[in-house]
Protein backbone atom coordinates (compact mmCIF):
# COMPACT_ATOMS: atom_id res chain seq x y z
CA UNK A 1 0.00 0.00 0.00
CA UNK A 2 3.07 2.29 -0.10
CA UNK A 3 3.00 2.81 3.66
CA UNK A 4 6.00 4.11 5.56
CA UNK A 5 5.81 3.46 9.30
CA UNK A 6 9.06 4.17 11.11
CA UNK A 7 9.54 3.89 14.87
CA UNK A 8 12.00 6.32 16.51
CA UNK A 9 13.16 5.95 20.12
CA UNK A 10 14.21 8.75 22.47
CA UNK A 11 17.84 8.38 23.48
CA UNK A 12 18.70 6.31 20.43
CA UNK A 13 17.35 7.97 17.27
CA UNK A 14 17.07 11.47 18.77
CA UNK A 15 17.85 13.22 22.09
CA UNK A 16 20.81 10.88 22.59
CA UNK A 17 22.46 13.23 25.09
CA UNK A 18 19.32 13.79 27.16
CA UNK A 19 19.32 11.38 30.10
CA UNK A 20 15.70 12.14 31.01
CA UNK A 21 14.52 11.54 27.44
CA UNK A 22 16.46 8.30 27.36
CA UNK A 23 14.91 7.10 30.62
CA UNK A 24 11.39 8.06 29.51
CA UNK A 25 11.89 5.87 26.41
CA UNK A 26 9.27 7.62 24.27
CA UNK A 27 8.57 6.36 20.78
CA UNK A 28 7.88 8.87 18.01
CA UNK A 29 6.50 7.64 14.70
CA UNK A 30 6.82 8.70 11.09
CA UNK A 31 3.78 7.72 9.02
CA UNK A 32 4.11 8.43 5.33
CA UNK A 33 3.42 7.55 1.72
CA UNK A 34 6.33 5.95 -0.12
CA UNK A 35 5.15 7.33 -3.46
CA UNK A 36 4.44 10.97 -2.62
CA UNK A 37 7.14 11.10 0.14
CA UNK A 38 4.73 13.04 2.34
CA UNK A 39 4.60 12.20 6.05
CA UNK A 40 3.10 12.96 9.44
CA UNK A 41 4.85 12.80 12.82
CA UNK A 42 3.22 11.21 15.85
CA UNK A 43 4.01 12.93 19.18
CA UNK A 44 7.20 14.86 18.28
CA UNK A 45 8.95 15.89 21.50
CA UNK A 46 12.29 16.11 23.33
CA UNK A 47 14.55 16.96 20.37
CA UNK A 48 12.73 18.70 17.54
CA UNK A 49 15.82 19.24 15.39
CA UNK A 50 16.82 15.61 15.82
CA UNK A 51 13.37 14.34 14.87
CA UNK A 52 13.22 16.61 11.81
CA UNK A 53 16.64 15.32 10.82
CA UNK A 54 15.20 11.80 10.88
CA UNK A 55 12.41 12.94 8.54
CA UNK A 56 14.90 14.59 6.22
CA UNK A 57 17.21 11.57 6.21
CA UNK A 58 14.31 9.46 4.93
CA UNK A 59 13.78 11.89 2.06
CA UNK A 60 10.33 12.82 3.34
CA UNK A 61 8.31 16.04 3.50
CA UNK A 62 6.49 16.78 6.74
CA UNK A 63 2.87 17.88 6.26
CA UNK A 64 1.39 17.57 9.74
CA UNK A 65 1.45 16.18 13.26
CA UNK A 66 -0.74 13.59 14.96
CA UNK A 67 -1.06 13.85 18.75
CA UNK A 68 -2.06 10.90 20.95
CA UNK A 69 -2.53 13.02 24.12
CA UNK A 70 -1.40 16.18 25.85
CA UNK A 71 1.25 14.99 28.32
CA UNK A 72 4.54 16.92 27.99
CA UNK A 73 6.67 13.88 27.17
CA UNK A 74 4.57 13.53 24.00
CA UNK A 75 3.97 17.17 22.99
CA UNK A 76 6.48 19.27 24.93
CA UNK A 77 6.08 21.61 27.86
CA UNK A 78 7.12 21.47 31.51
CA UNK A 79 7.36 18.15 33.32
CA UNK A 80 8.38 18.37 36.99
CA UNK A 81 10.47 21.44 36.27
CA UNK A 82 12.14 19.97 33.21
CA UNK A 83 11.45 21.84 29.97
CA UNK A 84 10.73 19.56 27.01
CA UNK A 85 10.78 20.65 23.39
CA UNK A 86 7.70 19.79 21.39
CA UNK A 87 4.93 21.24 19.28
CA UNK A 88 5.75 24.91 19.82
CA UNK A 89 9.38 24.44 18.81
CA UNK A 90 8.41 22.32 15.82
CA UNK A 91 5.95 24.94 14.55
CA UNK A 92 8.64 27.60 14.84
CA UNK A 93 10.78 25.56 12.45
CA UNK A 94 8.09 24.12 10.21
CA UNK A 95 4.48 25.35 10.49
CA UNK A 96 2.09 22.43 9.99
CA UNK A 97 -1.36 21.44 11.21
CA UNK A 98 -1.66 19.56 14.51
CA UNK A 99 -4.36 16.88 14.51
CA UNK A 100 -5.90 16.36 17.96
CA UNK A 101 -9.03 14.80 19.39
CA UNK A 102 -11.76 17.33 20.06
CA UNK A 103 -11.59 16.59 23.81
CA UNK A 104 -7.82 17.18 23.99
CA UNK A 105 -7.47 20.60 22.39
CA UNK A 106 -7.61 22.69 25.55
CA UNK A 107 -5.05 20.49 27.26
CA UNK A 108 -2.72 20.74 24.27
CA UNK A 109 -2.93 24.53 24.26
CA UNK A 110 -2.38 24.79 28.01
CA UNK A 111 0.63 22.46 28.10
CA UNK A 112 2.40 23.60 24.92
CA UNK A 113 1.29 27.20 24.34
CA UNK A 114 0.22 26.58 20.76
CA UNK A 115 -2.88 28.44 19.55
CA UNK A 116 -6.29 27.28 18.42
CA UNK A 117 -5.32 28.25 14.87
CA UNK A 118 -2.58 25.60 14.98
CA UNK A 119 -5.02 22.80 15.81
CA UNK A 120 -7.33 20.68 13.74
CA UNK A 121 -9.82 19.08 16.11
CA UNK A 122 -11.25 15.68 15.23
CA UNK A 123 -14.08 13.44 16.33
CA UNK A 124 -13.80 9.70 16.86
CA UNK A 125 -13.57 7.86 13.56
CA UNK A 126 -12.27 10.77 11.52
CA UNK A 127 -9.74 9.92 8.83
CA UNK A 128 -6.58 11.90 8.16
CA UNK A 129 -4.89 11.26 4.83
CA UNK A 130 -1.17 11.51 4.11
CA UNK A 131 -0.55 11.03 0.41
CA UNK A 132 -2.79 8.07 -0.42
CA UNK A 133 -2.58 6.58 3.08
CA UNK A 134 -5.68 6.75 5.29
CA UNK A 135 -5.21 7.02 9.06
CA UNK A 136 -8.31 6.36 11.19
CA UNK A 137 -8.44 8.24 14.48
CA UNK A 138 -9.71 6.03 17.32
CA UNK A 139 -10.85 7.95 20.41
CA UNK A 140 -9.62 5.91 23.39
CA UNK A 141 -10.23 7.98 26.55
CA UNK A 142 -8.96 6.87 29.92
CA UNK A 143 -5.35 7.99 30.21
CA UNK A 144 -6.59 11.47 29.25
CA UNK A 145 -10.04 12.60 28.06
CA UNK A 146 -8.99 12.92 24.44
CA UNK A 147 -6.45 10.14 24.11
CA UNK A 148 -6.48 8.68 20.62
CA UNK A 149 -4.84 5.84 18.72
CA UNK A 150 -4.08 5.73 15.00
CA UNK A 151 -5.11 2.78 12.84
CA UNK A 152 -3.17 2.57 9.59
CA UNK A 153 -4.09 -0.52 7.60
CA UNK A 154 -3.25 -3.41 9.92
CA UNK A 155 -1.09 -1.25 12.21
CA UNK A 156 -2.11 0.51 15.45
CA UNK A 157 -0.09 3.36 16.96
CA UNK A 158 -1.45 3.29 20.49
CA UNK A 159 0.22 6.12 22.42
CA UNK A 160 -0.23 5.65 26.16
CA UNK A 161 -3.52 3.76 25.90
CA UNK A 162 -2.12 0.27 25.33
CA UNK A 163 1.44 -0.85 25.98
CA UNK A 164 3.09 -4.18 25.36
CA UNK A 165 2.16 -6.02 28.54
CA UNK A 166 0.43 -3.02 30.11
CA UNK A 167 -1.72 0.06 29.68
CA UNK A 168 -1.58 3.76 30.46
CA UNK A 169 -1.93 5.15 33.98
CA UNK A 170 -5.37 6.12 35.23
CA UNK A 171 -4.35 7.92 38.43
CA UNK A 172 -3.30 11.22 36.82
CA UNK A 173 -5.35 14.43 36.51
CA UNK A 174 -7.90 13.92 33.73
CA UNK A 175 -7.61 10.13 33.83
CA UNK A 176 -10.69 7.95 34.07
CA UNK A 177 -10.32 4.21 34.87
CA UNK A 178 -13.83 3.32 33.70
CA UNK A 179 -13.26 4.93 30.32
CA UNK A 180 -9.91 3.16 30.04
CA UNK A 181 -11.58 -0.20 30.63
CA UNK A 182 -14.04 0.41 27.82
CA UNK A 183 -11.36 1.78 25.49
CA UNK A 184 -9.37 -1.41 25.96
CA UNK A 185 -12.21 -3.93 25.90
CA UNK A 186 -14.69 -2.33 23.48
CA UNK A 187 -12.27 -0.72 21.03
CA UNK A 188 -8.76 -2.10 20.95
CA UNK A 189 -9.49 -5.70 21.98
CA UNK A 190 -11.90 -6.01 19.05
CA UNK A 191 -9.27 -5.27 16.43
CA UNK A 192 -8.07 -8.25 14.35
CA UNK A 193 -5.45 -10.41 16.06
CA UNK A 194 -2.92 -9.70 13.31
CA UNK A 195 -3.03 -5.94 13.96
CA UNK A 196 0.53 -4.84 14.78
CA UNK A 197 0.83 -2.77 17.95
CA UNK A 198 3.21 0.21 18.11
CA UNK A 199 3.13 1.69 21.66
CA UNK A 200 4.07 5.14 22.93
CA UNK A 201 6.98 3.96 25.10
CA UNK A 202 9.67 1.29 24.99
CA UNK A 203 8.57 -0.48 28.16
CA UNK A 204 8.93 -4.11 27.09
CA UNK A 205 11.49 -6.60 25.84
CA UNK A 206 10.30 -6.00 22.27
CA UNK A 207 9.28 -2.74 20.57
CA UNK A 208 6.32 -4.09 18.55
CA UNK A 209 3.61 -6.63 19.33
CA UNK A 210 0.24 -7.70 17.92
CA UNK A 211 -3.26 -7.42 19.30
CA UNK A 212 -3.46 -11.22 19.28
CA UNK A 213 -0.32 -11.56 21.39
CA UNK A 214 -1.57 -8.90 23.80
CA UNK A 215 -4.94 -10.62 24.13
CA UNK A 216 -3.07 -13.77 25.18
CA UNK A 217 -0.35 -12.18 27.33
CA UNK A 218 -1.47 -8.75 28.56
CA UNK A 219 -3.43 -9.08 31.80
CA UNK A 220 -5.03 -5.66 31.36
CA UNK A 221 -6.90 -6.91 28.29
CA UNK A 222 -8.24 -9.94 30.13
CA UNK A 223 -10.00 -8.42 33.14
CA UNK A 224 -13.52 -9.89 32.83
CA UNK A 225 -15.72 -7.17 34.32
CA UNK A 226 -15.70 -3.46 35.04
CA UNK A 227 -16.06 -4.22 38.77
CA UNK A 228 -12.94 -6.39 38.66
CA UNK A 229 -11.13 -3.64 36.77
CA UNK A 230 -12.07 -0.95 39.27
CA UNK A 231 -10.80 -3.11 42.13
CA UNK A 232 -7.55 -3.64 40.21
CA UNK A 233 -7.25 0.13 39.80
CA UNK A 234 -7.98 0.61 43.54
CA UNK A 235 -11.30 2.26 42.74
CA UNK A 236 -14.09 0.59 44.78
Amino acid sequence: MGLILKQLRAGRDFAAADKIATSMANFIYIIGDDETRECLLVDPAWDVAGVLNCVESEGLRLSGVLVTHYHPDHVGGNMFGHGIEGLAELLAKQPVRIHVNEHEGEGIKTVTGVSENDLERHAAGDVVRVGSIDITLMHTPGHTPGSQCFLVGSNLVSGDTLFIGGCGRVDLPGSDPEQMYYSLTRSLARLPDETRLYPGHDYAARPVSTIGDEMRENYYLKVPTLADWMRLMNRP
